[in-house]
């Protein structure tokens, strides 16, 4: 690719007409909202996308993702560009404690030999899926009390990618996670310059990622949780948008099970099958 070319493609503008048939399509499709002052960032991000597909301009790149071949390949492409992905290893602890001294004892007592399935619904990269991994983990020790799994979904692919592979930036584990905890569940890189830690396969083995649009009409999902982390995601979304969202995942909560959602959102107001037990976390009745 030649010098001009590359030159083009940085001078490319996404002009507001065309910001606002993007972002009517994105918010349709993913709940996201798209105010005009996303733009810069929209435009910046799908950058790497025209170069990608050694285009020159948005308008190029628009008639593209609006034809038929477009529209098939390159959407998941726009949704990876414009999702936020920040998350963190045991991000908002409170969870994590309620977790292991309630929802876990609780489920002991209960389980009768029952598998505990727990949810991270908008899992980015998976800090929080392998969080609640090591959470459960370290409330069984060596016992086998009962037997678990760990579910992470996100409409991003890349980023799903990234929590499988279970890879993540030294300075990403420490110092969020316990250094004793780190011993136990993350490896270094046999390369003293690569500086990363990944999670043992153990723990990997216990968890599973899948993409979920929460726009989707039904999730399709043949699993009932003990526990869905939904945290810090619906925030992107309109009023109306965030209720419908919580009632469809409620569908796949078991009665008496938890959902947890993020300190700055709220559920008060709204139309739910779900009963506060403290603030930010619910039990479904």
């Amino acid at each position: 690719m030649s010098f001009d070319h590359l030159r083009n493609i940085y001078k490319a503008e996404l002009s507001q007409e065309q910001f606002d048939r993007l972002g009517s399509f994105i918010n349709k499709n993913t709940g996201i909202k798209m105010p005009s002052t996303k733009r810069v960032m929209v435009q910046a991000r799908l950058k790497k996308r025209l170069r990608a597909l050694d285009m020159v301009s948005f308008e190029e790149y628009l008639k593209y993702v609006f034809g038929k071949e477009g529209f098939q390949t390159e959407i998941v492409h726009i949704f990876d560009a414009v999702s936020t992905n920040k998350t963190d290893f045991y991000r908002e602890p409170a969870h994590f404690d309620f977790l292991k001294k309630h929802v876990l004892p609780q489920f002991e007592k209960e389980s009768n030999g029952k598998l505990f399935k727990i949810w991270s619904a908008a899992c980015s990269s998976g800090e929080e899926a392998y969080t609640m991994a090591i959470t459960i983990q370290e409330y069984l020790g060596a016992s086998k009390k009962f037997d678990y799994i760990v579910s992470g979904s996100d409409i991003s692919t890349r980023i799903l990618q990234m929590a499988v592979d279970g890879i993540f930036p030294y300075n990403k584990v420490v110092p969020a996670v316990p250094d004793t905890v780190m011993r136990r569940y993350f490896m270094r890189s046999r390369d003293p310059k690569n500086r990363t830690l990944r999670v043992i396969p153990e723990l990997r083995q216990k968890t599973s990622f899948f993409r979920l649009n929460f726009m989707d009409d039904d999730y399709k999902l043949k699993d009932k949780f003990d526990a869905v982390f939904c945290r810090n995601v619906l925030i992107y979304f309109d009023r109306d948008i965030q209720e419908a969202v919580i009632r469809k995942l409620c569908r796949h909560i078991k009665s008496g099970g938890y959902l947890f959602h993020g300190h700055s959102e709220s559920l008060y107001g709204m139309d739910l099958p779900l009963k506060l037990i403290k603030p930010t976390i619910y039990k479904r009745v």
